[in-house]
């Protein structure tokens, strides 16, 4: 039963059930942890992504991108372009299941929330100030950080003692690496767009929104979408271009 597929699924749900659950858990009404803020949902999408990583790894897909940005920068990278459609619908379909299993653990919170913004923003990202050429900017280079810093995590320059393939970290240090990564992305990127930093997880969720019966819920602000998905896959696209010719 292991594959690539089945693990890119698995990781990718388990990101986003735990990323957009710290998003409810702030957002929504009686919970225990409203209101607590933005340095708890930055926690919680790093320690998401170190739990989406190694659950990717154990079910099948050793490379762990758990987003489709990832991915593009590696096909760009190795030049194969063949794998974007495998990664890509399981990501997409990984986030879809992780969001609505989140939008049931929290059912009973939706309809004591009245503000439907602050529902759909626990699903999917928007701008703090709408100026589209500043927000796309801001994913392009949130994503650019997200592949270049990883790439560096597990390249021939980073404690290569440590490890007994001469790359990278030791084994089991990398998912906490870039767990860390996307903590710091979040901290000190974060606070213009909601840093998707990944296609699937704003698109994911975002569908899943318009999908199910929550009470209230508003519409999805599919005019913002396109922003969180085309300017992650160009950051990554620029990324993994910058990867090939500096062969890290």
């Amino acid at each position: 039963m292991h594959s690539i597929w089945l693990g890119e699924f698995m990781g990718t749900l388990v990101l986003v059930l735990l990323g957009t659950g710290v998003n409810a858990g702030v957002t929504l009404r009686k919970s225990y942890a409203a209101d607590s803020g933005w340095i708890v949902i930055t926690t919680g999408w790093g320690l998401a992504v170190l739990c989406g990583v190694v659950v990717a790894q154990a079910f099948g897909s050793p490379g762990a991108h758990l987003n489709p940005a990832i991915t593009l920068a590696s096909a760009v990278v190795s030049g194969d372009y063949s794998v974007l459609p495998l990664y890509w619908s399981a990501q997409l379909l990984g986030a879809m299941t992780g969001a609505a299993l989140m939008a049931l653990h929290y059912s009973p919170h939706w309809k004591l929330t009245p503000d439907p913004a602050a529902k759909l923003g626990v699903f999917c990202t928007n701008a703090a100030v709408r100026s589209p050429l500043a927000n796309v900017a801001s994913e392009i280079i949130g994503t650019m950080m997200l592949v270049v810093v990883a790439t560096a995590i597990y390249s021939h320059g980073v404690a290569a003692d440590a490890s007994p393939s001469g790359i990278g970290p030791a084994a089991g240090v990398g998912p906490w690496l870039v767990g860390s990564l996307v903590w710091g992305i979040g901290l000190s990127l974060g606070g213009t767009t909601g840093y998707a930093i990944n296609p699937a997880r704003d698109l994911g969720p975002r569908l899943t929104h318009a999908l199910l019966p929550i009470p209230g819920k508003g519409g999805s602000n599919w005019k913002y979408a396109p922003i969180p998905v085309l300017g992650d896959l160009a950051g990554g696209a620029l990324a993994g271009l910058l990867v090939h010719f500096v062969r890290m």
